[in-house]
C-alpha cells in the first residue's frame, strides 16, 4: 500500500486511549468507544484489501494492530458489544493471517452498520456546516502541516512517515468522506504527528470536517440539488457524483438546503437521545416525555411528507416510538434497545430527506390520497343518498348535502390556516376526537336505518307522512351523520395535501380536481344502484357499511388519542393494517371486536326472539283449532 493513503484524516483509527470508561463519563464515554470501534472496522474495509496486495510486512503489522485495537474496544464497550467480539475475533484471525481481503472487507461494512444501530451513533451533523468557520479552523490548526491550500506540502511534511494529507488529490479523497474526517480530527491518529482536537466543539469539528472537502473544488455556480446532511456526511465524492452528476459536486458541500424536514427529525432525535440518557439515569418518567415530545415536535410536523414518499418507514417509526414509550412506562431495560432502533429509523428518514417530488409524481400522490381518504366518506353519503331516494324523502337529501359540504368547508379553511393549529398533538387530538365523534353518529345512523327497514307498517306510512316520521331530530341527526363522517377524513386530507403543496401546489391542484371527479362519480354510481335494490337489502347494506366505517374509525381515532398519550398503549401480537384502523394493540382491538360483534349479536337476539314468537303463535293456534278436529 502507498503510504501516502495511510495518511492522518484518511486512515479512520480513533485514537482514545485504551481505558474503561469511568463511570463519570456514562453514556457520553460509551459514544466515543462506539465511534472508536466503527472507525476502526472502516479503516479495515478500505485499507485492509490494500494492505495485502501490496504484501508489505510493516503494512499488514498496522493492520494487525488496528484489529487488536478493535477487539479492545469491544472488550471496553462490555456487555453492550458483547454480541459482536464473536465476529470481530474471526476478522481478526484472517487479518492476523493477511487473508480473504475481499471478506474482510465486506465483514467488516456489515459490522458497521450493525455498530451504528446498536450504539445509536448519529454520523452527521445536527445543522449546516459553518465553512467560513471550517476555513478559520484550518488556517489555525492544520495548515503548518498539510498547507494553506491543503496539499501537504509544507517544509515539514517531508520529515513525516505518513506524509500529511493531500486534500486535492483525488485518489486519496475519493476514500474519503465528512464522517471519517470527522472522527480522525476528534480522536487523532496513533503512531503519527496528527493530533485529536477534542477541544473542539461537535459543531466546529463537522464544520472543519466538511471544509476539507471544498478545497479541491471549483467556485461553486448554480444551485445544487436538494441532498439531507446525513447524505453528505456519509457518502464519498465519487458517490455523490454518481447520484447528482459532476456538475452539482463543487455546490453539494458548499451551499446546505434550507431543510425544515431534516431540522425536524434532528429536533426527534436530540429527543429520543434525551430520553436514552435519563432512561439510564432511571428517570423513566422523564424518558417517557422525552419520547413523547421527539414524536410530536420531531416526526409529526414532518409525518406527510415522509408518508407520501415512504409510508412503511412512518408505519416502522410510529411503531417503534409506541414500543420505546411503552418501555419507559413499564421501566423496561429494553428501553435502549428500542431507543437505538428510533434513532436508526430517524436517521434512515433523514437519508431521504430534502427531496422534492416532481408535479406529476405530487398528482398521483394527491389522487391517491384523495381517493383513499374518501372512499369511506363517500360511501356513507352515497348510502344515505341512495336510502332517501328509495324512501322518497327528497326534501331530506339537501340536509346530507349540507353536512358534507360544511365538512369540506371546514376542511378547505384547515388547508389554508391551519398548518400550525393541526400540527402535533393539536392533529392528533383533533383527528382521535373527530373519529370517535363520527363513531357515534355512524351507529346512530346504523340503528336509524335497521329500524326503518324493519318496521313494514313505518314503510306503508313512509310515503304519505314523510315528514312527521323523519321529524326535525333526523334532520339534524342526518346532517351530522354527513357532516361527522366527511369532516376527519377532511382535516387529515388538508393536512396531508398541504405537506405536498411545498413539492407542486400545480400537482396538488390537479390531483385534487382529479380525485374530486372520481369520488362524485362513486356517489353517483352507489346512488344510482341503490335506488334498484329492495328497500330492505338496501338498508341491510347501509347497515353494513356504516357499522363497518365505525369499526375502522374507532381504531383510528383511538390509536390518535394513544399517539399523544392520552389514552395507554398495551401491544399485543397481532396484524397491523393501517388503512383498516387495525393496530397491534388490545386498548383499541377489544372496543373494535365488541362494536362488530355488537350487530351480530342484536341480529342473533331478534331472530330468537322471532322464533319464539313464531312458536308461540303456533302453539295458540293448535291449541284453538284442536276441539274442531
Amino acid at each position: 500500500m502507498n503510504r501516502t493513503r495511510a495518511l492522518p484524516l484518511l486512515s479512520l483509527l480513533l485514537a482514545l486511549p485504551l481505558t474503561t470508561a469511568s463511570a463519570d463519563e456514562g453514556t457520553a464515554g460509551d459514544e466515543r468507544t462506539w465511534h472508536r470501534l466503527v472507525g476502526i472496522l472502516q479503516y479495515l474495509q478500505a485499507d485492509y484489501p490494500n494492505a495485502v496486495e501490496s504484501k508489505s510486512e510493516s503494512e499488514l503489522a498496522e493492520q494487525r494492530s488496528f484489529i487488536a485495537d478493535a477487539v479492545e474496544a469491544a472488550h471496553e464497550l462490555g456487555p453492550k458489544a458483547a454480541g459482536f467480539l464473536p465476529r470481530i475475533e474471526q476478522v481478526k484471525a484472517q487479518v492476523d493471517q493477511g487473508h480473504d481481503p475481499a471478506g474482510v472487507s465486506r465483514a467488516c461494512g456489515e459490522l458497521v452498520e450493525d455498530l451504528v444501530l446498536a450504539g445509536g451513533l448519529a454520523r452527521s451533523p445536527r445543522k449546516p456546516p459553518d465553512l467560513t468557520q471550517g476555513q478559520h479552523l484550518f488556517q489555525v490548526s492544520c495548515s503548518a502541516c498539510h498547507g494553506p491550500e491543503g496539499r501537504g506540502d509544507m517544509p515539514i511534511a517531508q520529515t513525516m512517515d505518513p506524509k500529511p494529507a493531500n486534500f486535492h488529490d483525488a485518489e486519496t479523497m475519493a476514500g474519503l468522506m465528512p464522517y471519517k474526517a470527522f472522527n480522525t480530527i476528534s480522536f487523532g491518529v496513533p503512531g503519527t504527528a496528527m493530533p485529536g482536537f477534542p477541544t473542539l466543539s461537535e459543531e466546529q469539528r463537522w464544520s472543519l470536517a466538511f471544509y476539507l472537502f471544498t478545497l479541491r473544488q471549483p467556485p461553486c455556480e448554480g444551485t445544487p440539488p436538494s441532498v439531507s446532511l446525513e447524505r453528505l456526511a456519509t457518502a464519498t465524492d465519487p458517490d455523490l457524483v454518481a447520484e447528482h452528476g459532476e456538475k452539482n459536486l463543487a455546490c453539494l458541500r458548499r451551499k446546505f438546503p434550507d431543510a425544515d424536514e431534516e431540522r425536524s427529525l434532528l429536533v426527534a432525535r436530540t429527543h429520543v437521545e434525551e430520553a436514552l440518557r435519563k432512561g439510564t439515569a432511571g428517570d423513566m418518567s422523564g424518558a417517557r416525555t422525552e419520547l413523547l415530545e421527539a414524536y410530536l415536535n420531531g416526526v409529526e410536523p414532518v409525518e406527510i411528507k415522509l408518508r407520501a414518499r415512504n409510508p412503511e418507514l412512518v408505519t416502522k417509526l410510529e411503531r417503534a416510538f409506541l414500543q420505546a414509550r411503552l418501555a419507559a412506562e413499564r421501566g423496561s431495560p429494553h428501553l435502549q434497545d428500542e431507543g437505538h432502533e428510533l434513532l436508526t429509523l430517524l436517521d434512515q428518514a433523514r437519508r431521504g430527506s430534502g427531496t422534492s417530488a416532481d408535479m406529476w409524481s405530487v398528482l398521483w400522490l394527491t389522487l391517491l390520497i384523495l381517493l383513499r381518504e374518501g372512499f369511506e366518506a363517500t360511501i356513507i353519503v352515497a348510502a344515505l343518498l341512495a336510502a332517501l331516494r328509495k324512501m322518497q324523502a327528497m326534501q331530506h337529501v339537501r340536509v346530507v348535502h349540507a353536512g358534507w359540504t360544511s365538512a369540506l368547508v371546514v376542511g378547505a379553511l384547515a388547508f389554508l390556516f391551519g398548518r400550525h393549529l393541526l400540527a402535533g398533538a393539536n392533529r392528533e387530538l383533533l383527528e382521535g376526537i373527530t373519529g370517535l365523534v363520527a363513531v357515534a353518529m355512524l351507529v346512530y345512523a346504523a340503528l336509524w336505518l335497521n329500524a326503518r327497514s324493519n318496521m313494514s307498517r313505518f314503510m306503508g306510512e313512509l310515503r304519505q307522512k314523510m315528514q312527521g316520521a323523519l321529524g326535525s331530530g333526523s334532520t339534524l341527526g342526518l346532517f351530522t351523520i354527513a357532516f361527522t363522517a366527511v369532516l376527519r377524513e377532511s382535516f387529515e386530507t388538508a393536512v396531508f395535501l398541504q405537506g405536498l403543496a411545498l413539492d407542486s401546489a400545480s400537482g396538488v391542484m390537479w390531483g385534487s380536481l382529479a380525485g374530486v371527479v372520481v369520488l362524485l362519480a362513486l356517489v353517483l354510481f352507489v346512488n344510482r344502484v341503490g335506488y334498484k335494490l329492495p328497500m330492505k337489502t338496501l338498508f341491510t347494506a347501509s347497515t353494513v357499511v356504516l357499522m363497518a366505517t365505525a369499526v375502522i374509525l374507532l381504531g383510528k381515532g383511538i390509536h390518535s388519542l394513544q399517539e399523544v398519550a392520552a389514552l395507554p398503549i398495551a401491544p399485543i401480537p397481532f396484524i397491523n393494517v393501517e388503512l383498516l384502523g387495525i393496530f397491534p394493540d388490545a386498548i383499541s382491538l377489544v372496543p373494535q371486536l365488541l362494536l362488530a360483534l355488537g350487530p351480530l349479536a342484536f341480529v342473533l337476539r331478534r331472530r330468537i326472539r322471532q322464533a319464539r314468537e313464531a312458536a308461540a303463535t303456533g302453539q295458540g293456534q293448535g291449541g284453538a283449532g284442536a276441539p274442531l278436529v
